[in-house]
């Protein structure tokens, strides 16, 4: 063992490790599928069925909700560590599909409740979960599957950048020239500042030692009992001592009961170091089974082709002609032949035989004949008057009223159930014994090839049998095909028929330019930016534990940071990272972010172009004034930005200060940066917008009430509250930003205090106090002088919070939106309802006693 290679010992261990986890996440995927295929029949079973009661259909949507985003954290998971390619691409089916189920019941909530914002304590209560269990993931996929193109896109706006002199972080500024006399006199102050400090240190010295010799001549001249000296020195220890063993104690008593971490609980442990190595092997290996899986594709259907080719050929043209005979012998004439467009004899032998086919002919010709005699007898029929028609329509809506609530239909779900079945049919119980390394499965290429083949041959097959056909209706039933000259005329007549109906094409004003140019024309105009490099994780914050207390007793609550998180998750991030996502899923074209300075609004767009690798695009009022002048300039800017942003989605459209484009009246100061220019063309834009394109458009406002609130809120289709933090974000995002910035929490820095002290402060004002208060000479001071909570409170004397004024103006300007007004009716509707019954009721009492007397 000692002459063992240690390279290979370590490699010997992350592989046993990497297996016993793969086995790990196979048992994990079959474990969500049994999850998935329980929640697809309960689901199943309460689309059918129509209810009324608006708590019960809450709750039920919610716990949909719930489970399917524990579903989907666990396909996210799955789907990055299995290396088996074709596993792999059946997970990514079912995981869109669950991607987009959870965006159909964030709508139906939506809907339902008439809020962004839903809270479900008492049903994370009930399914024994965590609040924390409710973040929605990212999936890793949205930046691993393109990060070659995103580093090739970076590099070259990093470029072009670079050479047109736009790149603030590589500036290096120059220094001002100084006269010689003031270069002089600095010189001068910095060399007497020097001499000053030494003089100061020698002189100190020579205190010192004068102050140890006085010292050493008392302690001399007394006479020292030595007994004495030794208690004192004992009674000292003794103190010290049982102090520290105090501390020790309390400090155990607090961890065993999981008020404090334990002692190691920041420094990352071997297993997490090992488990990242294992990571990072399996995405090699991963890249590598994924190219022998393509290669494999390709390699197996030219041999199928080779072999098989030949007799798929002959069974069609056998098939085929054993349907021709049929057919004459059962109706007397030769069948038409499907047309190309139809999809040619797939549509005729798709799973049936000829004996089958000829049967569906014959009933297919019955059901024609009885068609036309319906069709004749309601012809004959007297039409019915108008007022039975609005009978009839009276009665369709009680009917309605009468069935009460009923889900609406999901694009989803027929993915989801799909995937579960060639899951159960393929996967559940298959002996992958011999395949211990999650290689490719031969037997299901072929199986998958042969279909391909079958198709591709059936075409050429299709042009052959056409033309035999034709001849055996010439030759046995004398039928003469109609003249060419009168085929001729009649597709001169549709073409002259289709001349006037071309429709208006929108025209390319860059038609003989490039995207690349186009690219670098919208980076060198500040139009096309860089974006930060921040995480969504990085947006912190903590949930809101008392939203269904609040809503019980009729009291909206503030969303918490989190809630807001799991929006722009929802809202921007999934739609904008998987294309099937965002082609079916519920469309949202453009997001408003509207909330007081300082609270992460320009973070999260940041955020929504990281997690998706998306290009970002600064449309603000003040970065395109002056930029492409008049309306013919206008025209072309917005042409070129959502050109390039269509060629290379996803892409995010941001609108800084939007309010200003949709100013009530336009300040003096302003007049000259016409802010309004947008105002018009947003919503055109937005139309033009389809579910391919993943644009998305993101407004941020802290002065919404400045904005017209009618054309404001025909652009956005989402408005978010971006609130200040509450008392356990704070808290939270203190002792986090005080570490990510290199300071250490002791026992000395009451962060609760901080917390309590902070309330209407945001985040960019407790950035900013840390970053102010942390400085290196601080951070290497920490060791002998802990921090303290009057560091931090010292730097925020100076600054302005946001005041309890000010949010509820934000409130008061969201309850005048449309959904802001559908809530307020909603939750004051169902007072008044109940007062009319009231009154009803003791007008009914009454009348009775009128009659009585």
């Amino acid at each position: 063992m000692s002459n063992a290679c240690p390279f290979c010992v370590a490699y010997k261990e992350i592989f046993a490790y990497s297996l016993s986890s793969l086995r790990m996440y196979n048992k994990m995927w079959h474990q969500t599928q049994e999850a998935l295929n329980s929640l697809l029949d309960n689901e199943s079973e309460n689309v059918i069925e129509s209810q009324r009661n608006q708590v019960f259909i809450f709750q039920m949507l919610a716990t949909f909700y719930i489970k399917y985003v524990q579903i989907f954290r666990n396909l996210e998971n799955v789907y990055d560590q299995i290396v088996h390619p074709q596993k792999r691409l059946l997970i990514r089916k079912i995981l869109d599909g669950v991607m987009g189920r959870i965006l159909e019941l964030k709508n139906e909530m939506v809907e339902l409740e008439l809020t962004e914002f839903h809270y479900f304590d008492d049903i994370l209560q009930d399914l024994k979960l965590a609040p924390q269990q409710l973040d929605i993931p990212i999936p890793k996929y949205f930046l691993k599957e393109k990060l070659e193109v995103i580093k090739g896109r970076e590099k070259i706006l990093a470029q072009i950048l670079a050479d047109s002199g736009l790149d603030m972080a590589e500036k290096k500024y120059s220094l001002k020239n100084i006269p010689l006399e003031e270069a002089i006199k600095l010189i001068q102050v910095a060399e007497r500042a020097r001499q000053g400090r030494l003089r100061a240190m020698f002189m100190k010295q020579i205190f010192l030692q004068e102050y140890r010799a006085k010292q050493a001549k008392i302690f001399s001249e007394k006479v020292v009992d030595l007994e004495v000296a030794a208690l004192q020195i004992q009674k000292v220890w003794r103190g010290f001592h049982q102090c520290k063993k105090t501390e020790k104690q309390r400090e155990d008593e607090m961890i065993f009961l999981g008020m404090n971490p334990p002692p190691l609980f920041n420094q990352v442990s071997a297993t997490v170091i090992q488990a990242e190595k294992v990571t990072s092997l399996r995405n090699e290996v991963q890249v590598k089974h994924e190219k022998k899986y393509r290669e494999a594709l390709v390699k197996i259907k030219d041999d199928l082709k080779l072999v098989e080719g030949p007799d798929i050929k002959d069974n069609l043209q056998d098939q085929i002609r054993h349907w021709f005979i049929e057919c004459r012998n059962l109706t007397g004439t030769f069948p038409d032949y499907p047309k190309v467009e139809e999809g040619g004899s797939a549509i005729i032998f798709s799973n049936k035989t000829p004996q089958q086919v000829t049967e569906d002919i014959i009933a297919s010709q019955e059901e024609e004949g009885k068609n036309k005699k319906n069709k004749k007898k309601k012809a004959k029929k007297a039409k019915k008057p108008k007022q039975d028609k609005e009978k009839k329509g009276t009665r369709e809506k009680s009917k309605e009223e009468d069935e009460g609530w009923k889900m609406s239909p999901s694009v989803f779900l027929p993915t989801m159930e799909e995937g579960n079945n060639v899951y159960k049919d393929m996967w559940k119980n298959k002996d992958e014994s011999w395949n211990f390394p999650q290689n490719y499965d031969p037997e299901l290429i072929k199986q998958e090839k042969r279909k391909e083949l079958e198709s591709e041959i059936r075409i050429q097959v299709d042009e052959l049998m056409r033309q035999e056909l034709k001849n055996l209706k010439l030759a046995v039933n004398r039928e003469k095909e109609q003249p060419l000259k009168a085929g001729k005329k009649k597709d001169k007549k549709k073409k002259k028929g289709n001349k006037g109906k071309k429709g208006k094409k929108d025209k390319d004003l860059t038609a003989d330019r490039t995207i690349e140019s186009l690219y670098k024309e919208l980076v060198e105009e500040g139009l096309l930016i860089r974006a930060l490099n921040v995480n969504l994780s990085d947006y912190i914050g903590e949930y809101s534990y008392l939203g269904t207390t609040l809503r019980q007793v009729s009291i909206e609550p503030m969303p918490s940071l989190l809630d807001v998180r799991q929006l722009i998750a929802l809202y921007g991030i999934l739609p904008l990272g998987s294309a099937a996502v965002h082609e079916s899923a519920p469309l949202v074209k453009s997001l408003l972010l509207a909330g007081p300075s300082g609270v992460g609004k320009k973070m999260l767009v940041h955020a929504i172009c990281t997690e998706t690798g998306a290009n970002l695009f600064n449309l603000s009022a003040t970065n395109i004034a002056g930029k492409y002048p008049g309306k013919s300039g206008l025209q072309m800017m917005l042409h070129v930005v959502f050109k390039v942003a269509r060629q290379l989605q996803p892409s995010v459209v941001w609108i800084g200060d939007t309010e200003k484009t949709f100013y009530k009246k336009v300040p003096s100061t302003e007049r000259m940066m016409e802010p309004k220019r947008l105002k018009k063309q947003l919503p055109k834009i937005l139309r033009l917008l389809k579910p391919n394109d993943r644009i998305l458009i993101v407004g941020t406002t802290q002065r919404p009430f400045d904005a017209e609130l009618q054309s404001f809120c025909k652009v956005y289709q989402k408005i978010i509250l971006v609130p200040r933090p509450d008392y356990a974000s704070r808290f939270v995002l203190w002792k986090q930003i005080i570490q990510r910035n290199g300071g250490v929490i002791t026992n000395a820095l009451n962060v609760s205090c901080l917390a309590k002290v902070t309330d209407g402060f945001t985040q960019g004002h407790i950035v900013q106090v840390v970053k102010g208060v942390l400085t290196d000479r601080r951070i290497h001071r920490q060791n002998y002088k802990p921090l303290t909570a009057a560091e931090f409170i010292a730097a925020l004397a100076s600054m302005n919070p946001v005041y309890q004024e000010e949010e509820e103006s934000f409130k008061d300007w969201y309850s005048k939106t449309p959904m802001g007004k559908k809530r307020t009716l909603a939750l004051t509707g169902g007072i008044a309802e109940k007062e009319k019954g009231k009154g009803e009721k003791k007008e009914k009492k009454g009348k009775k006693e009128k009659k009585k007397k």
